[in-house]
């Protein structure tokens, strides 16, 4: 795999949960390389600058380089909490990010005399960050500094060898000890990428150039379990979109099933591990909170149906009685609490339930019915029909099949014109827009008739510009270039898009946005959205569902080739 930027992607490793970048904070770069935490949010706890100047800096999945000249210092993860650093020609300065220490806010710094090293602990992360000098020449400066004040260990100063390892634990460690090399160590973390990318993109080649890029995003925004993330989870980023968001998870899940079964597995449960009692999934998780102030879209159902596809073997036949339990719940929370007695459909509170925060569909009015809503918990019902009858419950089986045929009847009756389908507030008032969410029935597939899939495929292609499916028509008024979900193209709707069409039989027109959407991942990296007009990458550039997307989607092109 070639080199990749960091200030596209960050370096990190599998279950580590920090990483070096210099994309220190929402949208902020630094002029240097920071040692970044992702606990308790995302937090730049060290700054690793270069000795005596400034460096040029390469980075692959196994190991990151500082140059200059015929100076040289490269990193290498030992373990998600330690990595190792070794320079030659080319000494580090490895600072608190932040000089000023509070009671309550930065870093203290000093030196621990039990295991012969440099220790900065952070209040921010509420974690330590120990710098062991295992070779080489050093100095500390600021030991034990109370306010502003330098507080840094420096190695390689005289441009003679050096090696460190630098640590992330809580309040204690016995002193670092290693039996392998530097050399080992990044041959060993190199090995380990090489198994993750031949078992989830086996089918890689010259037609899938960013295949091995995507993969390696995935692998190494995976973080342990901890604090709130209770299972091994694939962070959205390791930039400032650090989340697990209910709906952006079942993606990652689909891109792992095909090579890494249990990882997709815990992928899809993460979100079901924090399900409340009325059976809402959290609005997303992180290592130090749970939000529940909005939901995400009822997709699972549909997850779930394309996951008997992709995981070998299908659904584990022992986890069925909890996943109908968990879906079940899910379902029953929007028929339960987000819909208006006597009204056939669920609605929204506000675009950050629908995962399409602000789109035009919710321009005016945020509490709205609309048709994608309807359409994945058709979608779902029929899943948790598939679900009652594995499990044995016939009674269940005729319930879900009902509620499913009688909202897609009346979705068919109410919120389609005879041209487009359309959402409405809660008084009644139709909500036609421009808008790529109102399609998104499409995602039915081959259950809508086959003149109003026809009808829909045809709205759709109105979307799809040379980079792929604007999510709002390039000559609508309200059409913004980073627009968010005005405008850009994202990754969750062209797979959901795409899955439909070809579902229901357009499968022409599904090969043409795959392609598209491909190419611009290709072109322009994993970006959380692109420009749909010139495919710039937009917003935090080391998206974990947009990697995904294209692994769906280029591993899904090569089946069918």
């Amino acid at each position: 795999m070639d080199d990749f930027s960091v200030r596209e992607i960050p370096f990190s490793h599998p279950g580590a949960w920090f990483g070096l970048s210099p994309v220190t904070a929402l949208a902020t770069y630094a002029d240097d390389l920071h040692l970044v935490s992702h606990r308790n949010g995302m937090h730049a706890v060290l700054s690793l600058v270069p000795l005596p100047g400034g460096a040029d800096v390469t980075a692959d999945p196994a190991v990151l380089t500082w140059t200059s000249g015929r100076g040289r210092a490269t990193a290498a993860f030992e373990s998600p909490s330690a990595l190792r650093i070794t320079g030659h020609g080319l000494g580090l300065r490895i600072a608190a990010a932040d000089p000023t220490l509070t009671p309550f806010t930065g870093t203290y710094f000093f030196h621990d005399p039990v295991t012969s090293s440099h220790v900065f602990t952070s209040y921010e992360t509420g974690h330590r960050y120990r710098v062991t000098v295992l070779s080489g020449r050093s100095r500390a400066v600021g030991a034990a500094a109370l306010g502003t004040a330098e507080r840094a260990v420096l190695v390689g100063e005289d441009g003679g060898e050096w090696e460190i390892a630098v640590e992330e634990f809580t309040t204690a460690r016995r002193a670092f000890s290693s039996g392998a090399t530097f050399t080992e160590v990044a041959a060993a973390s190199r090995r380990s990428f090489a198994r993750f990318a031949d078992a989830v993109a086996p089918w890689r080649n010259d037609r899938t150039p960013a295949a091995e890029l995507a993969c390696y995003v995935l692998w190494s925004a995976t973080v342990s379990p901890a604090g709130f993330v209770t299972r091994p989870a694939v962070l959205m980023s390791k930039h400032w979109m650090d989340k697990v968001w209910s709906w952006d998870h079942c993606f990652n899940a689909l891109a792992l099933a095909p090579g890494a079964p249990e990882s997709a597995w815990d992928q899809l449960q993460v979100v079901f591990d924090h399900q409340t009692e009325e059976g809402a999934l959290p609005d997303s998780i992180t290592h130090a909170e749970v939000l529940h102030n909005f939901v995400k879209p009822p997709i699972h159902g549909w997850a779930v149906s394309r996951l008997r596809e992709r995981l070998p073997g299908g659904l584990p036949a022992a986890e069925l009685p909890r996943l109908y339990r968990q879906l079940a719940a899910w379902t029953t929370f929007w028929l339960d609490h987000r819909r208006v007695p006597g009204e056939p459909f669920a609605h929204y509170e506000h675009g950050n339930d629908s995962g399409w925060d602000n789109s035009t569909v919710f321009r005016g009015q945020r509490l709205v019915q609309t048709a994608d809503l309807a359409a994945f918990l058709v979608v779902q019902m029929r899943e948790l029909a598939r679900l009652a009858g594995e499990i044995g419950d016939a009674p269940a089986v005729t319930r879900w099949t009902r509620e499913a045929d009688t909202m897609l009847a009346a979705l068919l009756d109410r919120l389609w014109d005879g041209s487009r389908f359309a959402g409405r507030a809660l008084d009644g008032t139709p909500r036609a827009t421009a808008s790529l969410l109102d399609l998104v029935p499409v995602v039915l597939g081959a259950e809508l008739p086959a003149d109003v899939h026809a009808r829909v495929a045809a709205a759709v292609a109105a979307h799809l510009t040379p980079v792929g499916l604007a999510t709002e028509l390039p000559d609508s008024p309200w059409y913004e270039a980073d627009g968010y979900w005005r405008g850009p193209v994202w990754a969750p709707a062209t797979v959901l898009v795409e899955d439909g069409l070809r579902r229901g039989g357009a499968v022409a027109l599904a090969d043409e946005v795959s392609a598209t959407f491909r190419a611009v991942c290709e072109k322009s990296g994993f970006a959380e959205n692109f420009d749909a007009l010139t495919g710039q990458g937009q917003r935090d550039r080391a998206y974990t569902w947009t990697a995904s997307a294209y692994l769906v989607l280029a591993g899904d092109a090569e089946r069918r080739r």
